[in-house]
């Protein structure tokens, strides 16, 4: 008896935004089309943990996070309608955008800004690393995306490595303050943006143009992130630093307008899980910043976590999903 043909969904079928195809007959990591926008992302979220810290001295961390997505909402649109994407998305698109707004860029960035007043960049960068575990579990019971034993033990590998580095982070920069209320920030940050990577690649995202989704994702998340900023921290905060703008620009354009789009296409590419792995080279980049621009010292222990992680992520993305 021969088995009915079944017609694959909509989602699956779609060509990715920038040309890869998504769904199940995901793409192999080192085509150029996956490796350099992955590496991209990692390069520049890599750095912007270092900016980060500059943005939140004098500023409050809401009034900061704040400026960086009123300078980035406006850019995506541009980017949006110089693409010729449309900026229609339905009645379900715009919840979606909502969803991912309040999450991604008003939940997940007040909470790393808050982390770093408690924790060293380092520390936050590592424990947002850990998002990779919470993107591979929603994604196996939200979009039934396999997890193969390979990526599993690859998972325990890079996390055994992120646990050495975290461990040298707390022995080389011991943290005064409130260092569980700055962990508890970073894993509330790592949940939200976990919960809109996942949901961002469901069927509804799937049908939307990328840029679109953001731009009013950023748009949302904007009028979420002022709001708190008036209510937490009071009236606008306007520093004269030319330095605090720059480090403004650079994370609202290249730390957002730029990375967002090329990380959430290999979100629809590689899976969530996979895609996370950019997670485990970002700590490598952000230890690599540290060494050049805050003397950040290598120990046998640093060295160890380094290259427990990057094994880790070679073992992980060479699995490959089972055919359906």
């Amino acid at each position: 008896m021969s088995r009915p043909s079944r017609r694959p969904s909509q989602a699956c079928e779609r060509i990715g935004e920038f040309g890869a195809m998504s769904g199940d007959s995901a793409p192999s990591m080192l085509r150029p089309a996956v490796a350099l926008p992955f590496l991209l992302v990692c390069l520049i979220w890599g750095s912007t943990w270092w900016v980060i810290t500059g943005q939140i001295g004098d500023v409050p961390a809401s009034w900061s996070v704040a400026w960086r997505f009123l300078m980035a909402t406006p850019a995506m649109f541009a980017v949006a309608l110089a693409m010729g994407r449309s900026l229609k998305l339905g009645a379900a698109g715009q919840q979606l955008a909502f969803f991912v707004g309040v999450t991604q860029f008003c939940g997940n960035y007040n909470f790393v800004y808050r982390a770093e007043l408690h924790l060293t960049s380092g520390i936050v960068a590592v424990m947002i690393a850990l998002l990779l575990v919470p993107n591979t579990i929603l994604g196996r019971f939200l979009l039934n995306q396999v997890i193969t034993r390979r990526f599993a033990v690859g998972s325990v590998i890079a996390i055994a490595g992120i646990a050495l580095l975290l461990l040298h982070e707390a022995r080389e920069a011991p943290v005064q303050g409130k260092v569980f209320l700055g962990v508890g920030f970073a894993l509330i940050a790592m949940l939200c943006a976990s919960v809109s990577n996942v949901m961002q690649a469901n069927e509804v995202g799937q049908r939307l143009p990328m840029v679109s989704l953001l731009a009013w994702a950023m748009l949302y998340g904007t009028i979420c992130n002022v709001v708190i900023a008036l209510l937490t921290a009071g009236p606008p905060v306007v520093p004269s630093s030319l330095g605090y703008w720059l480090g403004t620009g650079y994370l609202a354009l290249f730390g957002s307008v730029v990375t967002f789009p090329l990380y959430y296409t290999l979100i629809r590419q590689l899976g969530a899980g996979k895609a996370a792995y950019n997670g485990v080279a970002v700590v490598v980049i952000a230890m690599l910043f540290s060494t050049l621009l805050e003397g950040y010292r290598w120990t046998p222990v640093a060295i160890s976590g380094a290259l427990l992680s990057m094994v880790g992520l070679i073992v992980a993305l060479s699995a490959r999903r089972p055919a359906a």
